[in-house]
């Protein structure tokens, strides 16, 4: 590295912080690649081990082949490398500051007039192209990995798949209200089993614990019904009641994490759904922004904390707790925004929020 002539505007500049030599940053960047190549290796490692750990007994009770195996496993693998690639970075960062800091590469630097947060905003620029990645990997290839992991599970278990249901079932029409806490249609049946029935017509209302839809003749039958009619007790119904329904029951919407940014938007953008239904949708859609700049969040975060570590030790304590203040939230927030506590966009950034804040007061003690 050249080194400015005393009484030039390159040393009055260096002296003063005005800019960070070039082979400072490349140090510095190869280094953090480094330790994040490890990183994204060893949650992988982890992360793989832990499903192994939990799925080996079915394996080997159901005789699964190495095949069937290996389709768990990839059914789960691109969401897997996203986590990986965002838990990563803290690792990365706080790792490299902290053997930069234990070696006194830090205290060099700033002896040559390197401001400290000079040298956080390099580590945001491969982390945004890590970020770039995680958006594609979880709106195009992770919706379509976890709606293959149910199938490669019950290929495993050598049975059908359960029958598509719908909750709480209501259709209004010229001949009646009709209700059903759960639709079951089986694959290719025209007829439907029910349970939990209330039918309204007229003064007369009938309930009864299950019933079938038969889709062909356009009919509900219900057995074991009861009769309430105004001013009457409940009476039991003398044999199944039989009611004419002319609307088609309609396949369950697939969840939000298995369904894709595009399909996810139209879905949000026709208003079908329940309310919680569409709360679940608009915080997964918001997610899929969020969490993937979580890794830039956690580059300027981690970096203002790293600057201030001398030594590894402390390098890893600080990433076991960026990661726990990250699962606390990251796990939290969906769950607030399911019940209406928070809003779905509000919940999906509270993590990013968070951890920019961390950054915004660690950097303005650096300042």
């Amino acid at each position: 590295m050249t080194r400015p002539v005393p009484g030039t505007r390159a040393a009055t500049s260096a002296r003063r912080g005005g800019g960070v030599p070039r082979t400072l940053v490349r140090a510095l960047l190869a280094e953090a690649l480094r330790w994040y190549a490890a990183g994204v290796a060893l949650f992988l490692i982890l992360r793989s081990t832990d499903i192994l750990s939990t799925s080996v007994g079915a394996f080997l009770t159901y005789g699964a082949t190495p095949a069937q195996a290996l389709a768990v496993f990839g059914a789960l693998a691109p969401n897997t490398l996203n986590e990986a690639l965002v838990l990563s970075v803290p690792f990365a960062v706080l790792l490299a500051l902290g053997r930069m800091g234990g070696d006194s590469e830090l205290k060099a630097a700033a002896a040559g007039g390197v401001r400290p947060l000079s040298l956080v905003w390099p580590l945001a620029l491969p982390f945004a192209l890590v970020a770039a990645l995680a958006y594609w990997n979880a709106g195009y290839v992770a919706p379509a990995g976890l709606a293959r992991f149910d199938a490669a599970w019950y290929d495993i278990y050598g049975g059908p798949q359960p029958a598509p249901t719908q909750e709480n079932y209501t259709f209004a029409s010229p001949d009646g209200f009709f209700y059903a806490g759960r639709v079951r249609s089986e694959n290719g049946s025209p007829v439907a089993t029910l349970d939990g029935v209330l039918v309204q017509r007229g003064d007369e209302t009938m309930t009864a614990p299950g019933g079938t839809w038969d889709t062909a003749a356009g009919t509900w039958t219900v057995t074991g019904a009861w009769v309430t009619r105004p001013g009457q007790d409940p009476q039991p119904a003398p044999g199944p009641l039989v009611f004419r329904q002319t609307d088609q029951p309609r396949p369950p919407a697939p969840p939000a994490k298995q369904v894709s940014t595009p399909e996810l938007r139209a879905r949000l953008a026709s208003g079908t759904g329940t309310p919680e239904e569409r709360r679940v949708d608009a915080h997964q859609l918001a997610a899929r922004v969020a969490d993937p700049l979580t890794a830039v969040m956690f580059a300027l975060a981690a970096g203002a904390l790293g600057l201030g570590l001398r030594n590894r030790a402390a390098a890893f304590a600080a990433v076991v707790v960026f990661v726990a203040l990250f699962y606390a939230l990251w796990a939290t927030a969906p769950q607030l925004a399911r019940v209406g506590a928070l809003p779905p966009a509000l919940a999906a950034w509270l993590p990013n929020l968070f951890f920019l804040l961390v950054a915004g007061v660690l950097a303005w003690r650096l300042r």
